[in-house]
């Protein structure tokens, strides 16, 4: 059965440009309807057409179930960049992502720190959590991941043991054990967080 609470985004996230193209080509071309995916994603078909066509984006667990499906990565979801000798993002001009359902101070955000393209050893992003969000699920993929908060409190959950990390805290674990995590504080969170390879 799909988890509703934890599949359904808020409606007004914005889907970044393509996304919905990307997740629709790589279906058709996997042969798989939006019926079968959803089963096995455990996901509805009703928001799997919604992210197709662009009116929510989903959350970071379910992005991952999806990209699996479909033989791919969370990365190869978005849109190559282009190659240059050396990216530099000014403040503000960082690309960003809303995902999943917003809590009362809004969603949690990711700001690429390196732009998506096929072939990078690593993705890192900026996460900005608002109090109450976080993964909203449990993530496992390949891998290993490295995080350093620089503002807020986090819970981060890695194979059932749970740990609260704070400003200046830093973590890293082997990405195939399940892990999830959340904004337990009462203020935005700020974390680096990096994977190898990007999922």
């Amino acid at each position: 059965m799909p988890d509703t609470q934890r599949d359904t985004p808020d409606v007004s996230a914005e889907a970044p440009a393509n996304l919905g193209d990307k997740l629709r080509h790589l279906r058709r071309k996997s042969g798989l309807t939006l019926k079968q995916l959803g089963a096995l994603t455990g996901c509805s078909e009703s928001m799997l057409s919604k992210a197709e066509r662009g009116h929510v984006v989903p959350s970071l667990d379910l992005l991952s179930r999806i990209a699996m499906q479909l033989d791919t990565s969370i990365a190869g979801l978005f849109v190559d960049a282009p190659e240059r000798s050396c990216f530099v993002y000014k403040e503000g001009e960082r690309p960003k992502m809303e995902l999943g359902a917003a809590t009362k101070d809004g969603h949690t955000l990711l700001e690429r720190l390196i732009p998506y393209a096929q072939g990078r050893q690593l993705n890192a992003n900026l996460h900005v959590v608002a109090p109450g969000g976080g993964s909203a699920g449990a993530l496992s993929h390949d891998g290993e991941e490295v995080g350093f908060v620089i503002d807020g409190y986090i819970e981060i959950t890695v194979d059932n043991e749970t740990h609260l990390v704070g400003p200046g805290g830093s973590f890293f674990f082997h990405s195939e054990l399940p892990h999830r995590y959340r904004n337990i504080g009462t203020t935005t969170a700020r974390i680096v967080w990096v994977n190898s390879p990007p999922y």
